[in-house]
């Protein structure tokens, strides 16, 4: 019988630890039995080693990481499904239980953006003999600080070229029953946002914005070797802007090759009919197998579109220029952003511009890791005694149902079989308990009984409060379990319970749909508000919170609003300074109800597919007999469509795309064509 691969890793590092070798090099997946093996002989040779963790910030996906989920926020998971990674210092805590124990093994970690937890588990007290403690905290056995490596000019200072823009829009909505239908806010008001940030017209314009400040600023530099970054927020805002890039770099006949960086796969059917990957033909057509970070240093290729992925750990010391549509905070913020920073011959000017995030904002988390980042206190050993109690007080297991599983755990005879058997009574009463919650809400709406809705829903969230507090507590234990020898079996007993009963608890994923099918864009304006350096000096940095009260939530009423007050207060929030020529309904309903009336447009849709449509001189000359006979009542967009080929050609675009014109020209030929039969 062969051995098993985890039997052959282990084995073969304990023969190398053993004999004479003195350093062993190995990947974060290696670790967890080379840590084994360390333990093993630490604690039956009396050896001493030392575990050194490089790059701890460096970026994981992968199962390695999927494994892991316990150790992770809530922010941090909801990124991990969207395709994104956990830090190389979150994989190398999680594999460090019982470190409390590990007398013989010292733990040194080199990262440049160390999290609360990391100081905890690896900084150095200022008196060892005594706990950690306010007035004995946690710090760092070096520091070679980001402002000294910035004067020294090993990296360079990503934040003297920042610009920020602002976004302005408005939105509408032509159905009748908008005001009768009631909404969850949060809900919808995430639902609206992320539909806007979608919207073909919304990313059209910051692809436009990209292309052209890349063309004037960035591609110049390094002798025309330099080369740019997009984050944007999601992998399916990943695939639309690449195809969106594209479509304006071939129409506008520049020569830019670009890329886009993602996980997994991409379900959109509005952009291609089949699933989305990396290596898709129609995203990466010449990837042809290469590793990504290989195809971006080749001459070919000057921007590179990322999703949750190369936002940390990844050395490209030719980018000189970042265009960031994501939400950043805190440590992703300095991480995504110093990309930039790497040094190179020549290099000595970067650029940022910034859709989304407030620049003070950006200058606060920089702050935090200028000089030398420092904990503001330490983590209480109690919150996993608080968060015990709180499941227990829940009702929904008992201490007879957690001995049960422990046992069957703990037998290393028992059967996978066995421990579903054990866990199976708890995880089926709860999951019975959240369906028949969900039909009685959904009978309670269709019936209109307020009463029975409110009680159905009031049910979901106690079932939907425990399971994240499960989630929280297994969190909370791993970290702190390392921190304190907490001696407690009842605490470890919980621990095995917990982490086998979570995943078997399907539910909470369920959303109430906010349908937008008939909300639409009338205004949109992306305001320059200027290139400005952020000063990294002065005020007193942030310093790192540790981890705090968890799992307090409790049971509230979701509010509910009428969408139409959801509509009206995102329109308050972002029209800023709007205009009549920052209208939509220009293209939508001014150009494009000229050129429905254009008789040799309706004929040739209708007997032409879209790209040999879209290629029609006629539709040239149409579009430029609309934009003068819109001059008086639009002068200024009008004024400049006349004036510029390249805003013709863009508002074709819009045209045929979010405007859908191709599509409304053949159904008038078909009406036209059923009214001549009649």
């Amino acid at each position: 019988m062969k051995p098993s691969a985890h039997q052959s890793k282990s084995s073969e590092l304990a023969k190398v630890l053993s004999g004479g070798k003195k350093i062993v090099v190995c990947t974060i997946q290696t670790f967890p039995f080379a840590l084994a093996a360390v333990r093993e002989l630490a604690a039956t040779r009396g050896k001493r080693f030392a575990v050194i963790a490089d790059e701890a910030h460096s970026s994981q996906t992968g199962t390695a990481a999927s494994k892991l989920k316990q150790v992770l926020s809530p922010r941090e998971l909801q990124e991990l499904e969207d395709g994104g990674g956990i830090s190389t210092e979150d994989l190398l805590a999680a594999h460090m239980t019982a470190r409390a124990n590990d007398g013989d093994i010292t733990y040194v970690a080199f990262t440049a953006t160390p999290k609360a937890k990391t100081l905890e588990l690896f900084g150095r007290r200022p008196d060892p003999t005594q706990p950690a403690s306010p007035t004995n905290l946690p710090a760092p056995f070096h520091v070679y600080s980001m402002r000294q490596a910035i004067e020294e000019g090993f990296i360079l200072d990503v934040l003297k070229n920042y610009t920020p823009y602002d976004l302005a829009f408005k939105l509408a909505h032509d159905g009748k029953e908008w005001d009768e239908k009631q909404v969850e806010r949060g809900e919808a008001m995430k639902g609206i946002m992320r539909w806007v940030r979608l919207h073909p017209y919304n990313i059209s314009q910051k692809v436009q914005v990209v292309v052209e400040h890349f063309r004037e600023n960035v591609a110049p530099l390094l002798h025309g070797c330099a080369k740019a970054m997009v984050v944007v927020g999601s992998r399916i805002e990943a695939v639309r802007w690449k195809l969106a890039i594209d479509q304006y770099i071939q129409v506008s006949g520049y020569r830019i090759g670009t890329l886009v960086a993602f996980s997994g796969e991409v379900n959109d059917k509005e952009s291609g009919p089949d699933p989305f990957t990396e290596t898709s033909m129609l995203l990466n057509p010449n990837l042809r197998g290469r590793d990504m970070r290989e195809a971006f240093s080749t001459e070919g290729y000057r921007i590179l579109l990322v999703a949750n992925k190369f936002q940390t750990g990844f050395d490209q010391p030719l980018l000189c220029g970042m265009y960031v549509d994501k939400r950043l905070a805190g440590i992703q913020a300095v991480q995504t952003l110093s990309r930039l920073n790497r040094a190179h011959p020549g290099k000595e000017t970067t650029f940022i511009l910034d859709f989304v995030n407030d620049p003070e904002e950006i200058v606060t988390a920089f702050k935090t890791y200028y000089e030398t980042a420092t904990l503001a206190g330490v983590t209480d050993p109690n919150l996993v005694f608080n968060l015990r109690a709180k499941l227990d007080a829940s009702g929904f297991y008992d201490d007879n149902e957690v001995e049960r599983v422990v046992t069957v755990k703990m037998d290393p005879k028992a059967s996978q079989a066995q421990l579903a058997a054990a866990l199976e009574p708890v995880a089926d009463r709860l999951l019975k308990r959240h369906k028949a919650a969900r039909s009685t809400l959904t009978n309670a709406r269709a019936a209109g009984d307020a009463l029975a809705e409110q009680d159905a829903r009031n049910e979901i969230n106690v079932l939907e409060l425990f399971k994240r507090d499960l989630g929280i507590f297994l969190r909370v234990y791993v970290f702190l379990s390392q921190l304190f020898d907490y001696g407690n079996t009842a605490l470890e007993k919980r621990m095995i319970f917990f982490n086998g009963l979570l995943p078997l608890l399907d539910f909470g994923r369920e959303r109430d749909g906010v349908d937008l099918s008939k909300v639409v864009l009338t205004h949109h304006k992306l305001k320059d508000q200027g290139q400005r350096t952020l000063p990294l000096s002065g005020d007193e940095a942030d310093k790192l919170q540790p981890m705090t009260e968890t799992g307090s939530g409790a049971v509230r009423e979701k509010e509910k609003v009428l969408l139409a007050e959801i509509i009206q207060k995102v329109n308050t929030l972002f029209e800023g300074e709007l205009s009549d020529d920052d209208k939509l309904i220009y293209v939508n309903h001014v150009l494009k109800g000229k050129l429905l009336e254009s008789h040799i447009l309706v004929q040739q849709a209708s007997n032409n597919t879209r790209e040999q449509f879209a290629n029609s001189p006629d539709l040239a000359n149409e579009l430029m007999n609309a934009i003068m006979d819109a001059f008086a009542a639009h002068s200024t967009m009008s004024k400049q469509a006349l004036d510029s080929e390249r805003v013709r050609h863009g508002l074709r675009d819009i045209l045929l795309g979010p405007a859908n014109l191709y599509g409304a020209l053949r159904s008038r030929g078909e009406t036209r064509a059923v009214q001549g039969s009649v």
